[in-house]
């Protein structure tokens, strides 16, 4: 009997035309062959042709023009927002006269008992010693009143965004619905949503504690949804199987499993309103935020430090604090004895600091380091802004870095055709995603052509790439260090939890001083912005390689320099390119802020159409921001393709 043997396959042919990506980029060329010339015949020239786009300065301005109008007379404002306004002065002036009441002694003793409560003796002593450097500073009153706008905000922010996470984690059309719109809110500068709540609210602390909201709730609220889509299946048909509720199954299994994912989201909107204190002072939010913000407008350095430490020192303990509460969950935890105690001996403190006055903080235990700062910056600028021998001044830098680098990508950005730029922007992501990809980057960057902004956009796209250029460059060095060295790691912490917790006006005033005013000057503080995040992302990446796959490549003998390459980068992509992703979004959120210091472009019309009372500038630029990130988004973050395997 013969053996019947199959015949062999015959093999692929070989050839480029076999790569997918090859067969991208020849449609795309075959695409333009087609598309070009017809666009360059009826709309000739590079930037975008005025026929195409759409004016709507008019709608705007009528609508800017109504609210105005109507704000002191419409049943709208005169019943609902003038309640809503009233609610929050009402809130917020009772938190920080409670404060006040419990004076500097009781609230420095509540707080470090609580941080011992929720996380040790260690961070207790911390949370005490950061109460005491903001009255040492001289700074006790305006961190109450900011302690005062952040408390309402938060539980606002947490309210907020809870509802929207239950909505969104139990119903997949409202988390369709609701992505959108969470998206717009993080990426939405908050300069530009600034203007419509003022117009709605005037100048003052509603307007800033709701203009916080929207910036901090989204955390939450897409946490929430995680956590509650995240619930083990089997405990949930447990707990279904004993004929339980919806809403006893939601009470007693869905959120009790999200609860991580819950005081998360509380850690990251605490950081996030924060972030917002010098940004809401613009509108009268008051507190530590306003002393930022006034010493920026008389370029005092020392006063803006003092103003700004108090902002990290808070940021630093609420990150910890409920960081150490997310980690202790489910933990054998102190009896509620202890919280008795705690609360006993807090109250007793903050009793006995009044009966002794010792309500408001004593003027002479202040320290002025205002003056010192001052001089060194002077010391600094004398010194490092020109004439440095050999290697220059920090204004020679700037000058050289506008001049060979800035002006050059934003010329050829403005020299390119504008269909040609839609065509790269198509080309790019659809090379590492899909073709749906592909079409969401092309018509969010038509809508910038389409709102009237294409040639300053493409002044903040060149401002962006090199920022994102200097700071991958930087960051992946840095990381790679750190996931490398115990001791380098331990030595970046504090620099990093500083640099990210710092507002950004307080470190733009030192970057001015240095680097004087321009585009460079902004480059540099959207770097500074952005470099803690990608070195902890690289860092983190690297550290959590495979530890098995490091071991085989050492037993093979290769060498520090070989396993980075071959073993350490390639297994640690995904978290490489989500740290390009978060260096892209967290520069164009600089943007704004480099436009108060001769960024011009996007950033500029924003600040100018909050100044001018402005809505259609303010809020075309706010938006023609939102594509940007929107595409710079689709073109750094892979998309998975979803494959189907075939049987035979």
């Amino acid at each position: 009997m013969a053996a019947i043997t199959a015949a062999p396959r015959k093999p692929a042919p070989p050839g480029i035309l076999t790569h997918r990506a090859v067969r991208k980029l020849l449609i795309l060329a075959l695409a333009a062959a087609i598309l070009a010339p017809i666009a360059a015949t009826q709309w000739s020239g590079a930037t975008w042709p005025s026929a195409l786009t759409v004016d709507v300065s008019e709608p705007l301005g009528r609508a800017s023009d109504w609210i105005i109008d109507n704000r002191d007379t419409h049943p709208l404002f005169l019943y609902f927002f003038g309640h809503v306004s009233n609610i929050v002065v009402i809130a917020v002036r009772a938190v920080y006269l409670a404060l006040l009441a419990v004076g500097w002694a009781g609230v420095t003793a509540i707080g470090a008992l609580v941080a011992w409560r929720v996380a040790g003796v260690r961070l207790a002593a911390g949370t005490a010693a950061a109460f005491l450097a903001c009255g040492l500073l001289g700074m006790w009153v305006p961190t109450m009143q900011t302690l005062a706008l952040m408390v309402v905000a938060v539980l606002a922010s947490v309210a907020v965004g809870a509802l929207l996470g239950l909505a969104a984690g139990l119903s997949d059309r409202m988390d369709r619905v609701l992505r959108p719109v969470l998206d717009t809110m993080q990426v939405l500068p908050a300069f530009a949503y600034l203007l419509p709540v003022v117009l709605v609210f005037g100048i003052g602390v509603p307007a800033a504690v709701l203009a916080t909201v929207v910036y901090a709730a989204p955390p939450m609220a897409r946490l929430t949804s995680l956590g509650l889509r995240g619930a083990d299946k089997e405990v949930l048909e447990a707990v279904e199987s004993l004929g339980t509720t919806a809403r006893q199954r939601l009470l007693t299994a869905r959120i009790p499993l999200a609860r991580k994912e819950l005081l998360l989201g509380v850690n990251q909107t605490i950081m996030m309103a924060l972030s917002m204190a010098v940004i809401a002072s613009v509108i009268g939010a008051g507190g530590l935020g306003d002393r930022v913000y006034q010493a920026l407008a008389s370029v005092d350095v020392g006063a803006a430090l003092a103003a700004g430490i108090p902002i990290v020192l808070l940021a630093v303990v609420l990150d910890r604090v409920t960081g150490a509460a997310g980690e202790r969950l489910g933990e054998a935890g102190k009896s509620p004895v202890t919280w008795l105690y705690a609360l006993v001996v807090a109250a007793a403190v903050a009793l006995a600091g009044r009966l002794a006055g010792f309500l408001d903080w004593p003027d002479g235990w202040e320290l002025n380091i205002a003056e010192p700062v001052n001089r060194a910056v002077d010391w600094m600028t004398a010194h490092l802004y020109s004439g440095v021998p050999v290697v220059g001044g920090t204004a020679d830098w700037a000058a050289h870095f506008t001049s060979w680098v800035l002006n050059p990508l934003r010329d050829g950005l403005q020299w390119l055709p504008w269909w040609s730029v839609l065509l790269i922007v198509a080309a790019l992501a659809w090379l590492i995603g899909t073709w749906r990809t592909a079409l969401t980057a092309v018509l969010a960057m038509a809508a910038i052509g389409v709102l009237g902004v294409w040639k300053p956009s493409l002044d903040t796209l060149s401002q962006v790439l090199a920022a994102v250029a200097v700071t991958l460059v930087i960051g992946f060095a840095t990381g790679v260090a750190a996931a490398r060295s115990d001791r380098v790691e331990r030595l970046l912490r504090p620099v990093l939890d500083v640099f990210q917790t710092m507002p950004q006006f307080v470190y733009l005033i030192p970057v001015v001083a240095l680097f004087g005013v321009g585009r460079a000057p902004a480059v540099a503080a959207a770097v500074v912005y952005a470099l803690p995040a990608v070195v902890r992302i690289t860092a983190q990446g690297l550290r959590q390689v495979d530890p098995a796959a490091m071991e085989s490549a050492r037993s093979l003998g290769a060498t520090g320099g070989q396993q980075l390459r071959q073993v350490q980068l390639p297994l640690a992509r995904p978290a490489l390119l989500l740290a390009v992703n978060q260096g892209v979004v967290l520069v164009l959120a600089v943007v704004i802020i480099g436009g108060l210091v001769g960024g011009g472009a996007l950033g500029y019309q924003v600040v100018f159409g909050l100044a001018q009372g402005d809505l259609a500038t303010g809020l075309v630029a706010g938006a023609a921001i939102v594509c940007l990130g929107l595409m710079l988004d689709r073109v750094t973050q892979p998309t998975e393709r979803r494959t189907t395997k075939k049987g035979a």
